[in-house]
Formats: structure tokens, C-alpha cells, sequence
């Protein structure tokens, strides 16, 4: 059996799942799309989502659908935005040669357009489009959406500073990403993101208090935003996940690479950091004192739901430390021995392998890749057919025929990743919305992994 797995790794088409990967958030696009063709490759998908905004007087057009359903929810986004452009930040050399720049940028960009909309005033951030419990109560198309479209944001009044911070990230980022292809667009993502920054740290209050629908779905566990790295009084410690909730160990990773630059002295509250970096890497490669739980077949499980994501994150937090190891000649000393760059890189490698087939099912878990893969994933628009071949509009409750066909999906969302249970095992049921669900943030840091194995 593990020959059999080892066989199917060895065959991964990297390049092509980078593609894919990419392609998914093209398929993810809420708003006016490009025509068909190079700027928008999705041909299924229509336009959608065209007055959003205008309960609240803003032109709130664009961006991403968190999911499977029709939801445009910040937090997440701002989250994938952030890994997005620190994929490319870091690999942006890489996803030159697979000629995959000019779409991780376009991915990027469609992402911060929307931002930027969203942050009409220094102290204002819409955070949400539509409501949840409409949204869930139906089965549509996003181009045939007849639930509430209402805009809900943060200000001065009710605060949100992880929104806020984690908004600030995303621009922030995407400013370096962009930067050098446009420089002007990139600084009025610095003046954004120096406003959302202000705001989150002069108004301090959790998000889901002030637009309490997104706490239904993505809730924030509070925040703890490192205005300055040298003075942070809670560096967070070693931690188990890296995810939208929690993003730590991002923070912690990024003073680690410092302290490997030479750029920071590596004592005191830097050496921390790198040492709470290193002891999550440990985890992951089997190393640590607390290592991450594995399924049978080698897959890293955190969580139950969507575990996919946080094996993303783990795999490019791993990537990106074992290139600037490398840089440095350095090497880990894990409670459980030396880990070095190699190291780092065949746990990064096993994982994605687990994810594009390497695994007891034999099955893809990226939608698209490969022959066999999930092919009824928990997605409204890929489970109903396509609004370019029949115009006619689907009813809230008409879309429920569609849920309910025990048929594959008649739109391939390429690119979508999915998660296996603890036991390696998958039902493909539109109805496993736990695990058939795919979402933006799982694909972001996956984009940089895959480009570096590519």
C-alpha cells in the first residue's frame, strides 16, 4: 500500500495543480466578470451580485464568494488576500517561469478592488454582504440571487480591530505583491491600510459584536494585533493551527526569517519568535513535543472542518521557512532531532502529494485534477447548471432539485480542494458540507507551496 501511494506521488503534475489553484478563485468571482477568455477562463459563470451596496448607498461590486455559498464575508477574504500575496511575494520568480504571475496578480487584485470599495472612510469597513440565514435557506445560482443583499460594516460606534487589523494585513501585502507593476495602485493600498491599521487600534472591539451574522460563520476568537514586533507583550506562544482565526504563527514566521537575515538581534523577544516559529514547524514534521495528529495515511488533522486549510497553511509555512534555511545554511534542533531544509520540504511535498492523490482512495482532492476527484462538492453555482446554457432563473427553493440529484455537478470548479475525514476516508455528497465544501482560504497558501514545486 505505501508503494502504491509513493507511485501515485511521484506522477503529481505540480504545474497543473498551480494552475488550477489560481483558476478556482476565477470561478470564486462575484460582480461584473471580464469577458470570456484570457481575464475571465471560468466560461460557466455569469454575472452576479450587481446591486450589492445599495441598501447602504456604496457600490460594494466584486469580490469573492467565501465558499459554497453566496456570502461575501471580509474577514476571510482579507485572509485570502494576505496569503495570496505573501504566495507571491515569495515565489513570484517561480510563478513567472509557469507563467502563473499575471493570474496570481489578477487573483490578488480582484480581491483588494473590492477591499478598497469596502473602506469608503477612515473609520468605516464594510465587512459582510448578505445575510446568512437567507443565504442558507436557499439553493441558487449566485447570478440568480434573490435572498437579502444587505451590507453590514464596522465604524467608529461598533467596532471590529480584528476585521480592521486583518484588512490592513491583506492591503498591506498586496501592496509589496503589486508593487513592482504598479506603483501607484500599490501605494493607495498602503493609505488604506495605514487607515484600517489606525482604526483597529484606536476602536479596539471584536468584529462579530458589531455585525453579528459573520460570528454565525466565521467568528473570531478576539485579536491581538502586533503593532510592533520589539514590544508586543503576547507573542502568542507555540501554537496548533495557522488560519484565518489565528495568524501567529504568520507573524512569528516573518520575525524568525528577520533573525535569519541578520536584520534583528537574535535574543530576547526576536529569538522568541523564531522559537515559537520552529517549535509549530517541529509539530508538523513529527519533531516536537506535541506533534500534530496525523490520519493513518500520513495527512496532518487539526480540525474537523475543512482540515484541508490548515494543512494548507502548514505546507507553505514549512515551504517558505526551509528556502530561507536554506539561504542560511541553518538547520532546526527539534525536540525530536535536527530538521533541515530537505526535511521541511518532503513533509510540504507528502502533503500536497496526499492532497492531489497520494492517498488510500486514490482520489484527487483538488476538484478538476487528475481523473478522479469529488465530483458533487457542497457548491451552489458548480451544482447547478450554468446560466450560459439555460438562462431560465432558478428559485430559492427550485435550486434544492439540483442539491438533491444524485448526479456529478454539472460545472467543473476547477481548482476547488476538499478534505478527506480523520480516517481518510470521503463521501461525495453535496450534503458534507463539513468536508465538501471548498473555501478561497485554503487555495491562498497552497498557490505558493505548489509554485515552488512546480
Amino acid at each position: 500500500m505505501f508503494l502504491l501511494f509513493q507511485g501515485i506521488a511521484c506522477h503529481a503534475d505540480y504545474t497543473q495543480a498551480l494552475t488550477k489553484s489560481l483558476l478556482y478563485y476565477e470561478g470564486q468571482r462575484s460582480g461584473k466578470l471580464p469577458p470570456n477568455g484570457r481575464l475571465q477562463r471560468v466560461a460557466w459563470r455569469g454575472d452576479s451580485g450587481l446591486n450589492d451596496g445599495s441598501d447602504a448607498g456604496i457600490d460594494l461590486v466584486g469580490g469573492y464568494y467565501d465558499a459554497g455559498d453566496n456570502l461575501k464575508l471580509g474577514f476571510p477574504m482579507a485572509f485570502t488576500v494576505t496569503m495570496l500575496s505573501w504566495s507571491t511575494i515569495e515565489f513570484h520568480g517561480k510563478l513567472r517561469e509557469k507563467y502563473e504571475l499575471p493570474n496570481a496578480l489578477r487573483a490578488i487584485k480582484w480581491g483588494t478592488d473590492y477591499l478598497i470599495k469596502a473602506h469608503p472612510q477612515p473609520e468605516v469597513l464594510y465587512g459582510q454582504v448578505g445575510g446568512v440565514d437567507s443565504d442558507h435557506q436557499c439553493w441558487q445560482r449566485p447570478e440568480d440571487m434573490t435572498t437579502s443583499r444587505n451590507a453590514f460594516r464596522i465604524d467608529d460606534q461598533h467596532p471590529g480591530s480584528d476585521l480592521a487589523a486583518e484588512t490592513a494585513a491583506a492591503l498591506a501585502a498586496a501592496s509589496i505583491a503589486i508593487g513592482r507593476f504598479d506603483r501607484s495602485y500599490s501605494s493607495l493600498l498602503v493609505t488604506h491600510a495605514k487607515q484600517l491599521f489606525d482604526f483597529a487600534r484606536n476602536h479596539p472591539g471584536a468584529y462579530q459584536d458589531s455585525i453579528p451574522e459573520a460570528g454565525e460563520v466565521y467568528a473570531s476568537s478576539g485579536y491581538q494585533y502586533l503593532e510592533f514586533l520589539s514590544e508586543a507583550g503576547d507573542i502568542g506562544g507555540t501554537r496548533t493551527t495557522f488560519s484565518w482565526d489565528d495568524k501567529f504563527v504568520g507573524a512569528q514566521v516573518l520575525a524568525a526569517m528577520l533573525v535569519m537575515k541578520g536584520k534583528v538581534h537574535p535574543t530576547g523577544k526576536w529569538g522568541e519568535y523564531k522559537s515559537y516559529a520552529e517549535n509549530f514547524i517541529c509539530s508538523c514534521i513529527q519533531k516536537g513535543n506535541n506533534n500534530v495528529q496525523k490520519t493513518p495515511a500520513g495527512l496532518l488533522w487539526f480540525l474537523p472542518w475543512n482540515n484541508n486549510q490548515y494543512v494548507a497553511t502548514a505546507s507553505f509555512v514549512t515551504t517558505v521557512y526551509s528556502v530561507y534555511m536554506e539561504a542560511k545554511k541553518a538547520s532546526i534542533n527539534c525536540p525530536g532531532g535536527v530538521a533541515h531544509p530537505s526535511d521541511l520540504i518532503a513533509f510540504a511535498k507528502s502533503q500536497v502529494d496526499y492532497i492531489l492523490g497520494s492517498n488510500p482512495k486514490n482520489m484527487s482532492y483538488m476538484v478538476g485534477y487528475g481523473s478522479n476527484y469529488p465530483k458533487q462538492i457542497h457548491h451552489r453555482a458548480a451544482s447547478i447548471v450554468s446560466i450560459r446554457k439555460n438562462p431560465a432563473p432558478v428559485t430559492c427553493e427550485g435550486g434544492f432539485d439540483w442539491f438533491h440529484k444524485p448526479a456529478p455537478n454539472p460545472n467543473v470548479l476547477e481548482g476547488a480542494i476538499v478534505t478527506p475525514d480523520e480516517n481518510d476516508g470521503f463521501a461525495d455528497d453535496r450534503n458534507n458540507y463539513q468536508l465538501a465544501e471548498p473555501t478561497t482560504v485554503t487555495n491562498a497558501p497552497l498557490v505558493g507551496v505548489l509554485a515552488y514545486l512546480a
